[in-house]
């Protein structure tokens, strides 16, 4: 496999465009190749497989789906109490509705791993690793809550993106507040 890894990330981030805008159908080595604006063969020599592709897919999204730590790092100097949740929980929506391409390649992938074994075992493990995190992340910041809570906010945000980015329920609302009805609910 090539190693060079600047080129590997151009291309996952060419994929991740077009499975955000042409879904898991349209998801080939050579849409990938035309959307980095490389050589046909390039994506396959970096992903053999359509299972390698949608792989490196899936963990890259996560990584460009990261929070700012310029962002975190006021955060983490307040009271650990439920104002600091809504916030917290505010900046993870924001993320997920600011990069929307990054929501829709990510719901597509989890869709795709539902009918492929070898992307289910990857994109779960990846998965997983983010939730531990989160529990992690939300027990060392001292914070209200604790796994069950994080679990429940994946379950809701995941449904309030799909709303957002998809024919939704056709009432117009205020995202934010809804968010923070949604974080007093489950954890006040």
């Amino acid at each position: 496999m090539p190693r060079n890894p600047e080129r590997r990330t151009q291309l996952a981030d060419a994929g991740l465009a077009v499975l955000a805008e042409a879904g898991a159908r349209g998801l080939t080595h050579r849409a990938v190749d035309a959307a980095a604006g490389l050589p046909a063969g390039t994506a396959s020599n970096y992903f053999r497989t359509r299972d390698a592709l949608l792989g490196a897919l899936g963990e890259r999204i996560f990584e460009r789906l990261a929070p700012d730590p310029a962002v975190l790092e006021p955060l983490s100097h307040r009271t650990p109490d439920l104002d600091l949740v809504v916030d917290y929980v505010h900046y993870i929506v924001e993320r997920l509705l600011g990069r929307p391409e990054l929501s829709l390649a990510l719901m597509e992938l989890r869709l795709e791993a539902a009918r492929r074994p070898e992307l289910h075992e990857t994109l779960s493990r990846t998965i997983r690793q983010g939730f531990d995190a989160d529990v992690s992340f939300n027990a060392n910041a001292g914070l209200p809550g604790g796994a069950e809570e994080i679990r429940l906010f994946h379950f809701a945000i995941d449904g309030l993106v799909l709303d957002q980015l998809t024919p939704g329920t056709g009432h117009p609302y205020d995202v934010a507040a809804s968010t923070e009805r949604l974080v007093r609910r489950l954890v006040g």
